[in-house]
């Protein structure tokens, strides 16, 4: 039975048994920034089972695409060299939320096994928690399974329910007993049943497990039943499908052994078990369906997963002998495989190529260097030996070696590395790095008064108590005119710089006294400090002042700032998921956005953007900011990036048809933006791309300079504004023709020329040697001149040179006859010297020149004498 097959047939039976069919959901969890990768079928349910969540349907079956390959869940390590350890996999699943239970779960998962994939009744071992006597009467009374293949499994790991068979969601919450199911290959191969001290084998081999959600654990640990029960069960295709087609390894079913087959194509090799075709093999599914899912190569978080799978797979090719790029070009036949299952793969496949090949280029040119550098230090290390963390680090901060990678390399052969060490290295360079990145919040103020009140986001004007005064870093209670100072309040309408939008700027102003602000920044998270300079009288601690925003300076960061919100997600929508935030700034002048993605945006694409986020503006909807807890925004809909720290309690946004954890300040109206446009794009780094865009006057003074600049040039060509187009267009088509003229022109007088030169050429021992300076030529007419003259010499040597702009070019050419004695190269470099500069090239052609014209007749004087002492 074929894995496509297998897939089908466990779908349609439990779409038979009221199951609703739910596609796979991204390998990036939407409802779980905490979680790196969709590690199992559930993970997309998780808000179901927990109650935050409802579904129109209460049964469901999935084939859920899932990775472990990083964080808590990582199999990276051992992919290749055991026989069912994968970085992507796909689990099968069916799922009950609050309708059937045990009695249901265990009947539809034999009937499955064993009347629809007719597996042997007697090959098939259960295990349950040894206090579920509930499912224990199930599988021995109903389904007839022997007591002697029914183990019960109880807590082997040192605390109550600590058992392979408890399963539970977290410390506390939904909780309760599995039940897995087993299938015994046979006596010819080694293990025992689970349970017993040979339970490590591969004669029995574990391949769905029902997972019962009986409880809810509270704090003290005391176990409540719910009132709904749910059923969560798993088994991997890839291992069910080992098992049905007979085989012991997972790597030797059809999908594998056709990946493994083009791996070797790419890679020319003929021996298939080779364990590298399998790393391969394995990591083409993951990186391949990691890319439709949005995520691109990177340095951080799930980019640098993918980047390290990728560069892995590289250095097993590497390892073949296949020094070129070739992974990419199994994307075709993982399509072939999976694309009927995953239309998305089939979609996006060209993309997924492209994003691989280029990720491969780049790396394909460290690679050879890196490998040659970790080989020449293995070379004096013996089995059992340690690579110093040094070498580790220099490899991965150098050549892009991930550590693991280097790990790898060791492994095979039986070497440690330092990790350690390494460890150290890494965290000197952060403490340079963050030494150099210093800003001027890094005063380190010692501060211990009360926290900053925050009232910006509904007033732009507050009194406020003077609560410390820092002067050069130092606390003061009192500071004089003219004198700069950092200020704290008590309360502030000041925003301090956070989340990409700089600081407000204002003045305070008391009795008699004033400080003009430019900056706040956070001395603290909650201590806001108003950088400026005391422009009248003097300020005390214990002073009331009034505290005043620039309020034009605020509008205009407001409407910058809400306009990066719809941006963002337009951005997602014309480009796809895998947009994401990677850094921002917003100020009074302007938005710039970084964000991931693999290709320069299109003329076309930012013409899209800046439509859908004009007509957000144009709907002049209201915007709504609300607090509430981090799991509930995240249920629902709140886009939160993976790697950022938020608390308990986070700030909604909603803008338009944006909804972002956001703590700026914004506009309250879509409309009150303004205007929308992007001014630039391009990119920074590696898979990262730039957007600048200005919004209200900003953007209407754009737009205004540009229209200047069309008038200007519709007038330059005699041209109005709206046929400025066309007057370009046939100005370029005769600027081409005429260009087009020039050239056959200076042919002419080329030739013309040439045969006027030719006349001029000396006789030096029967060698016809032509000298001549030309005026007004540039270096490419004399380029082009010496291979005429020489075909019209026939045998000789010829020597151009001119002046241009005080600078000296000269040409040589010796016809091949005579390059046995006469070489251009180094005539040209003798006459270069001669005008102070230097020349080279070929035997038979040769460009120079130098910087002193005035030294070039005497120069060029010499050429006769200098080819008569050659012959």
């Amino acid at each position: 039975m074929k894995t496509a097959e297998i897939r089908s047939k466990f779908l349609n039976f439990f779409q038979s048994k009221d199951h609703t069919i739910v596609k796979s959901s991204s390998l990036v969890p939407a409802n779980d920034p905490t979680l790196l990768f969709t590690n199992s079928g559930m993970v997309q349910f998780k808000d179901v089972f927990t109650g935050k969540d409802s579904r129109p349907y209460s049964r469901a079956t999935t084939a859920q695409r899932s990775l472990r390959a990083g964080g808590k869940h990582n199999d990276l390590e051992n992919v290749g060299y055991t026989a069912r350890h994968h970085t992507f996999f796909e689990m099968l699943g069916n799922f009950s939320f609050g309708d059937y239970f045990k009695e249901n779960a265990i009947k539809y998962a034999w009937e499955l096994l064993t009347t629809v994939y007719n597996l042997p009744k007697e090959k098939l071992w259960v295990t349950v928690y040894f206090e579920d006597d509930e499912a224990y009467n199930i599988w021995k009374d109903q389904i007839g399974v022997p007591a002697e293949r029914i183990i019960r499994i109880g807590d082997n790991k040192g605390a109550r329910y600590a058992s392979d068979n408890f399963w539970q969601m977290a410390d506390t919450g939904p909780c309760g007993p599995c039940s897995e199911i087993f299938y015994d290959h046979g006596p010819d191969v080694w293990g025992g049943p689970p349970g017993s001290p040979e339970e490590d084998g591969d004669r029995y081999i574990e391949i769905w497990n029902l997972v019962f959600m009986q409880f809810d654990r509270d704090k003290d640990g005391v176990l409540h039943p719910l009132p709904r029960p749910c059923v969560d069960t798993g088994m991997g295709l890839e291992r069910i499908a080992a098992v049905l087609q007979h085989v012991h390894s997972n790597y030797e079913i059809d999908l594998f052994q056709k990946l493994i087959q083009a791996a070797a194509r790419e890679t020319n090799t003929t021996d298939l078990a080779n364990n590298s075709l399998k790393v391969i093999a394995d990591h083409i599914r993951a990186c391949s369906f990691m890319i439709v899912d949005g995520v691109i190569p990177g340095n951080e978080g799930r980019g640098y997963v993918l980047r390290r799978i990728i560069r892995r797979a590289l250095r097993h090719g590497y390892q073949l002998g296949q020094t070129k790029p070739f992974f990419h070009k199994l994307v075709t036949d993982l399509v072939g495989q999976m694309g009927d299952a995953y239309p998305e793969l089939v979609e996006q496949q060209e993309r997924v190529a492209a994003v691989l090949k280029l990720e491969e280029e780049r790396f394909q040119a460290t690679l050879e260097k890196g490998m040659k550098i970790l080989e020449e230090n293995l070379e004096g290390l013996k089995k059992g030996g340690v690579l110093d963390g040094k070498t580790a680090f220099t490899l991965y901060d150098t050549y892009g070696f991930p550590f693991d990678l280097t790990a790898d390399i060791c492994r095979e052969r039986g070497v440690e590395v330092d990790e350690k060490g390494f460890e150290v290295a890494m965290q000197h360079q952060r403490d340079t790095a963050r030494a150099s990145g210093k800003f001027k919040t890094s005063q380190n103020l010692s501060y211990s008064g009360q926290n900053t009140d925050f009232q910006g986001y509904v007033t732009l004007e507050t009194e406020a108590k003077i609560l410390a005064i820092y002067q050069d870093g130092t606390s003061v209670q009192e500071a004089a005119e003219g004198t700069d100072v950092v200020v704290v309040l008590d309360q502030t309408p000041f925003y301090a710089e956070s989340g990409g939008q700089v600081g407000d700027a204002g003045a305070l102003t008391g009795f008699g006294n004033a400080v003009d602000v430019y900056d706040t920044q956070k001395i603290t998270a909650n201590v806001f400090g108003h950088y400026g300079t005391v422009s009248l009288g003097q300020i005390k601690v214990g002073d009331a002042v009034q505290a005043h925003v620039n309020v034009q300076r605020r509008v205009s960061i407001t409407r910058n700032h809400s306009a990066t919100h719809l941006m963002h997600k337009a951005l997602r929508q014309v480009l796809g998921s895998h947009v994401q935030q990677k850094g921002s700034l917003v100020d009074a002048e302007k938005t710039r956005f970084d964000f991931s993605h693999d290709a320069p945006v299109t003329q076309a694409q930012i013409a899209e953007v800046e439509a859908i986020v004009n007509a957000e503006i144009l709907a002049n909807t209201e915007v709504h900011a609300q607090m509430m807890g981090f799991d509930e925004a995240v249920a629902g809909g709140a886009m939160a990036l993976f790697g950022e720290k938020y608390g308990d309690e986070v700030r909604v946004l909603d803008i338009g048809f944006s909804r972002e954890l956001c703590g700026g300040v914004h506009v309250k109206r879509t409309g009150d933006i303004g205007l929308f446009k992007i001014v630039s794009e391009g990119g920074i780094a590696s898979g990262i791309r730039r957007v600048e865009a200005v919004t209200g006057q900003n953007a209407l003074a754009w737009l205004h300079g540009l229209n200047d600049s069309v008038v200007q040039a519709a007038a330059l060509l005699k041209s109005s504004p709206a046929n400025l187009l066309d007057r370009t267009k046939a100005m370029q088509e005769q600027v081409s023709q005429l260009e087009k003229e020039l050239a056959h022109t200076k042919e002419k007088l080329a030739g013309a020329m040439a045969t006027e030169l030719v006349a001029q050429a000396q006789d030096i021992n029967g060698t016809k040697v032509l000298v001549a300076e030309v005026k007004d030529a540039d270096t490419k007419f004399l380029r082009d001149m010496v291979p005429q003259l020489k075909d019209k010499l026939q045998s000789g040597v010829v020597v151009l040179a001119s002046v241009a702009e005080g600078k000296v070019s000269i040409a040589v050419g010796v016809t091949a006859d005579k390059t046995a004695s006469v070489k251009a190269g180094e005539l040209v470099g003798v006459l270069s010297e001669k005008v102070g500069g230097k020349g080279g090239g070929r035997p038979d052609m040769a460009m120079g020149g130098g910087t002193n014209p005035a030294a070039l007749a005497a120069a060029l004087a010499e050429v006769p004498a200098w080819v008569q002492a050659k012959l």
